[in-house]
């Protein structure tokens, strides 16, 4: 049987995004259909809370809008939703944004247009019907409504979209017919999330197709999952909208047996260390736990080092309270100093940073 549905999956090193989403590109045939100066690109990121750190990297969607070199623009997407309003949530990319790459609010639609969808009426976005190129970019989960079609929940103009949950299969099928499909899916395996969203392990792998379907069904199998029990995904595929038999597409790249035992491993690896993590529940052990965390994923690796801003912020992030504890936080980074774990300097602009 000749596959003709690709999908490829690429390991990388750090900040080597760029250079391996390429590579990915290349084993699925390129980008010369989607990449040109006739239609604007919209990626649509995944991102329910701008302080947690369950989305798409910086560095992985900034290799995005990098590969779409020839494009007239590159509008970085989200809605509102109860968290708050999309560009609040966008702004984690904010450093991303250049004359030609932006942040779009599809909540700030002003002629949206209203179709039937799963039996409601619901308000999509005018820009997401009309001429573009649509890449959807999510994390890689363990979360039975998958990543890259759940993510097309957040094109609905309605900030309380729980009550849309039980209907939440059709519901996707209909918004991916109405908006012309998916060009272009991203999963950043930067890490690997169990569940919705807690106890990521670095995994730094990217899963890339044109087959969103394709590629929601290989990140699923990666994460542990079944596709031929995921509500959603099985929805698609009834519909013939992608697919979604692991032994029916063909991956390229990394070796996917090879993959899943790694993947397979470090969870294995996390669950064991999260049982041996017996210290005390308090505020002072959970922030230890999230420093430790920080330094093994090399955050404090960057050539200039880390603010104690910087770090407060991922802290806050990861939801951890921060407020009024700033000084405490700064005694945790002092004492890993003492220990030599990380080093403390003052940069050019008067800034105490720390290093490892």
């Amino acid at each position: 049987m000749v596959l003709t549905v690709k999908v490829a999956v690429v390991e990388f090193e750090r900040e080597a995004e760029h250079e391996s989403l390429e590579q990915a590109l290349e084993l699925i045939g390129g980008l010369d259909d989607l990449n040109t100066l006739k239609k604007p690109v919209i990626v649509k990121v995944g991102v329910f809370s701008h302080k947690a750190d369950n989305h798409a990297s910086v560095r992985a969607v900034g290799a995005i809008t990098r590969v779409f070199d020839k494009a007239p623009r590159v509008m970085l997407a989200e809605s509102d939703n109860y968290q708050g309003t999309g560009l609040e949530r966008l702004q984690i990319w904010k450093e991303l944004y250049t004359g030609r790459v932006a942040p779009l609010n599809l909540s700030d639609e002003s002629d949206p247009v209203k179709v039937k969808l799963a039996g409601q009426e619901v308000d999509l976005p005018r820009v997401l019907l009309g001429q573009k190129v649509l890449v959807d970019t999510h994390i890689l989960r363990s979360f039975d409504k998958g990543s890259i079609l759940k993510n097309l929940f957040g094109c609905i103009l309605d900030s309380k979209r729980i009550k849309y949950h039980k209907i939440l299969p059709a519901l996707l099928a209909d918004v991916y017919e109405a908006i012309g499909g998916v060009d272009l899916a991203v999963v950043d395996g930067t890490y690997f999330w169990q569940g919705a969203g807690k106890n990521p392990v670095p995994m730094n792998t990217l899963v890339v197709g044109k087959d969103a379907v394709a590629v929601e069904t290989v990140g699923a199998a990666l994460a542990g999952l079944e596709p031929s029990k995921m509500p959603v995904l099985q929805e698609f595929v009834k519909r013939g909208l992608g697919e979604g038999a692991l032994e029916n597409i063909e991956i390229a790249g990394t070796s996917f047996e090879d993959l899943e035992k790694k993947f397979e491993s470090a969870v294995a690896a996390q669950k064991r260390q999260n049982r041996r993590q017996s210290g005390p529940v308090t505020w002072g052990g959970k922030a230890n736990r999230a420093l430790e965390s920080l330094i093994q994923e090399g955050f404090f690796s960057e050539p200039r080092g880390r603010t104690l801003e910087d770090v407060v912020k991922l802290l806050e992030r990861r939801g951890l309270p921060v407020e009024g504890r700033e000084r405490k936080i700064a005694d945790a980074l002092a004492r890993r100093v003492r220990k030599g774990v990380l080093k403390r300097c003052k940069s050019v602009d008067g800034q105490i940073r720390w290093i490892s």
